[in-house]
């Protein structure tokens, strides 16, 4: 259940596309698009009680019931899923019901899940070979190359790339965690805010308009003082620690050659992943397939079916000896494919209820970003930040980028409110594991390497004490 677990989901997400060419036998009566933009305005927050009941399992029952939430987590997601789903099929309808589900699962979580599954797959045939010895300095200069490369290659492709060189270099080591916990900070997130490719709320933000390099211009400083503090920080622990556990010597020290790289060839199907994302966002071409009133976008089925073709290259092409130095197996992308089915389902009202704005059961929490017409950007960044960190933070980005007028050249001039937005979906979504798609997945990669992880609170705990007086100080210099 492993490996074939995840060529199901490809062979799922194929089967949904290839359902998208026939004629509309899905379709049914009704504006099923325009019921599913209006919907949010009828809902209570009641109906977002799945979805904290979602991240409860998530924090609780590893803790509680580790050997049935190994087991079964699955059918926990899948349980919270149709807790939803069958009420809201009975209240509004199940025609509207399975627009809803067919939306998320072709439009986001299928696209999301193939990047992944590609990044995943590919970086896992490089393998940096030598002798990197997990001392403070070292630690460090990972973490640095990694945070610049996340604002070219994305924070999952840069995360994927550098986890295990840098778990290989602290195998030797007592104290893991608090190395993994900063990658997370720096790699997964915080890295990825200088360019669209770095994380997808920016490439949204392109999407509608925003200039490619405006984030390299007016993010630069807010993300260079995030990434001083933080890796600054990091390099005190981490030689404190260090000191604590007796400066110990790696046993392989020296007993594998210089350092090198092997499985190279994967960094050009890294590059070419990076290539179809940027592709299917400035490539625009008539046409697409309908799922049920849902459509398809031709660019975006090319840019899936163009990473799933790289990935099986990586995975033809590849020794298998280079996968099996870097620990690789398919246990931690089947994890968060079945958890992230179900926070993409069971998000689905939270989302609807945000996109409603005013006219939604959290219009007073979206009344606070404007005080007498004017925009109050510690509030942006705040509300961005804390609902990017349990939501996903690209349709977040995108109701706040909405809700400051959404036309990209008033905001481009109206500076620090699109960067208030900007920073708080990149920045905070390394508050918790599902803040931004990586974190998860470099969770489970350590844990499946035997590394010990932090509960959802526990990494919490670490997130908030160390983020947020960086966020209250960032609010100070930048957003007041």
């Amino acid at each position: 259940m492993r490996k074939s677990s995840v060529w199901f989901f490809c062979l799922a997400a194929i089967g949904l596309g290839v359902l998208g060419v026939l004629p509309d036998v899905w379709a049914s009566a009704g504006d099923l698009h325009h019921e599913a933009e209006e919907i949010g305005k009828h809902l209570s927050v009641l109906w977002v009680v799945p979805f904290a009941c979602m991240l409860l399992s998530i924090a609780v029952m590893p803790l509680a019931v580790p050997h049935f939430w190994h087991h079964h987590y699955g059918k926990v997601a899948a349980f919270w899923s149709v807790a939803f789903l069958v009420p809201f099929a009975l209240f509004h309808g199940y025609e509207l019901a399975l627009y809803s589900v067919v939306h998320t699962i072709a439009l986001e979580y299928v696209s999301f899940l193939i990047l992944l599954f590609s990044l995943f797959t590919i970086a896992g045939g490089v393998c940096l070979r030598g002798s990197l010895v997990g001392k403070p300095v070292v630690n460090t200069v990972i973490l640095l190359i990694g945070t610049l490369l996340a604002s070219w290659m994305g924070t999952t492709g840069a995360a994927m790339l550098l986890i295990r060189p840098l778990m290989r270099a602290i195998s030797h080591r007592k104290y893991k965690v608090h190395t993994i916990v900063f990658f997370i900070f720096l790699v997964a997130n915080i890295g990825g805010s200088l360019t669209p490719l770095g994380d997808p709320p920016l490439f949204l933000g392109f999407l509608k308009g925003v200039s490619f390099f405006w984030t390299t211009q007016h993010l630069f400083v807010p993300f260079a003082v995030m990434s001083v503090i933080l890796l600054s920080l990091y390099f005190v622990i981490d030689t404190m620690l260090f000191n604590k556990e007796g400066r110990p010597e790696s046993p392989d020290a020296g007993q594998d050659g210089k350092l090198r790289l092997e499985g190279t060839f994967n960094l050009l199907l890294l590059a070419g992943v990076v290539g179809g994302v940027l592709m299917s966002g400035m490539w625009k071409p008539e046409g697409g397939v309908v799922v049920y009133h849902v459509h398809m976008e031709l660019q975006n089925i090319a840019r899936d079916v163009l990473l799933l073709i790289l990935a099986g290259v990586s995975l033809k092409t590849t020794a298998a000896e280079i996968r099996r130095r870097n620990e690789f197996n398919w246990e931690p992308i089947v994890e968060v494919a079945k958890l992230f089915a179900g926070i993409f389902l069971t998000m689905i009202p939270a989302i609807s209820i945000l996109r409603a704005g005013m006219d939604g059961a959290l219009s007073s929490l979206i009344a606070l970003v404007s005080v007498d017409g004017v925009a109050n950007n510690a509030m942006y960044f705040w509300l961005t930040g804390a609902l990017s960190s349990f939501l996903d933070n690209a349709p977040t980005y995108l109701v706040f980028f909405n809700t400051a007028g959404g036309d990209a050249h008033f905001l481009m001039e109206h500076v620090h409110t699109l960067m208030a937005i900007s920073a708080g979906a990149v920045f905070m979504g390394a508050n918790t594991y599902i803040g931004n798609a990586p974190n998860f997945m470099v969770r489970s990669i350590a844990e499946s390497s035997g590394i010990k992880m932090p509960s959802f609170f526990g990494y919490m705990a670490w997130s908030v004490g160390i983020l947020v007086p960086c966020f209250v100080l960032m609010t100070f210099l930048f957003f007041r």
